[in-house]
């Protein structure tokens, strides 16, 4: 009669050690599969991150290559100081000047026209806006962010170039003022966005320190959360900057070609990527002095914009530092 029980309680002893080692198998294989798939996405973010890398030295590399070939016949100093940019032409003048003093008029100009509007307009979602307002508002004001740059740049030449002539006569068709507005209009999703995050990362015990004693909405705005957020502010501004200074095709159509030394805003002007669309058209033979002149130019924006980009990353470490 007791045989059979025994029987059983071996085997009842017997199935849970069963059980544990396919439990055991199980996990180790997930285990397993795991940490291949582990090894291989961190390969694949590697390659990610190795591509990025190559393609950014290999750009800085060419256009070094290019431009010491270019600096071979023409001397760094007339290059820097000339005041004539009429490379295509004879006689030929590779003064870069005009085309510096042309980005910097589009840059500038954009910069007085987008400061104001996106500052304000940050002030507002941050300090004023409902939260269904903002909700509303922001998204379509980064829809700006998405439109194509051509499409600014005919609608500076077919809607705002009219305008500006038809309130100064001495305007061009082609003129700088054009640019300049168009291309505040692109960057401001840049300024509003990163401005709005800053403002609302203020800390809280500022506000409410100053509403304790007795401010109103106004003098917090003004006197306390802006001055906290002006390191973060200022760092928008030179981002939005620099992606004026890198402005192509909307500057090319609003602007046109004509490099000039001049700071008058209703004058035709030519910028440095302007430059080099002209001349990427395929009108110059490649390996010409002529054709170098793009890898100087492009050499002397990529560090023009290099440093703006550095100051305003600097900027921003800063100010996360001091509100994280």
């Amino acid at each position: 009669m007791t045989f059979p029980v025994e029987i059983s309680s071996q085997n009842s002893l017997s199935m849970p050690s069963l059980s544990a080692t396919e439990t055991l198998i199980a996990s180790s294989g997930r285990r397993s599969f795991r940490a291949v798939f582990e090894i291989i996405l961190h390969s694949v973010l590697l390659l990610c991150a190795v591509v990025s890398i190559i393609t950014t030295v290999g750009i800085v590399l060419v256009l070094l290559i290019e431009s010491l070939q270019f600096f071979r016949d023409v001397s760094v100093w007339e290059f820097l100081t000339g005041t004539k940019w009429s490379p295509l032409l004879k006689p030929q003048h590779f003064g870069i000047l005009p085309l510096f003093c042309g980005t910097f008029l589009v840059a500038a100009g954009s910069a007085v026209v987008a400061i104001p509007i996106g500052l304000g307009t940050a002030v507002f979602l941050s300090e004023y806006a409902s939260p269904l307002i903002r909700d509303i508002v922001k998204p379509l004001l980064e829809v700006l962010a998405g439109i194509p740059s051509v499409v600014y740049g005919y609608l500076a030449v077919v809607f705002v170039s009219p305008i500006i002539k038809s309130l100064f006569a001495s305007a061009e068709l082609f003129n700088a003022a054009n640019a300049c507005i168009v291309v505040g209009f692109m960057i401001l999703p840049t300024i509003i966005s990163l401005s709005e995050d800053v403002l609302r990362s203020v800390p809280r015990s500022l506000r409410e320190a100053a509403y304790a004693l007795g401010a109103t909405k106004l003098d917090v705005t003004v006197g306390v959360v802006v001055p906290a957020a002006m390191s973060g502010i200022m760092a928008s501004f030179l981002l939005a900057i620099a992606r004026a200074v890198g402005e192509t095709m909307a500057v090319t159509l609003a602007a046109g070609a004509t490099p000039k030394l001049t700071l008058n805003p209703l004058e035709s002007i030519q910028t440095m990527t302007a430059y080099i669309v002209q001349v990427s058209q395929g009108d110059t033979p490649a390996g010409t002095l002529e054709y170098r002149t793009i890898f100087a130019v492009g050499l002397t924006l990529f560090i023009f914009t290099l440093l703006l980009n550095v100051i305003a990353q600097w900027i921003l470490s800063r100010v996360r530092e001091k509100y994280e």
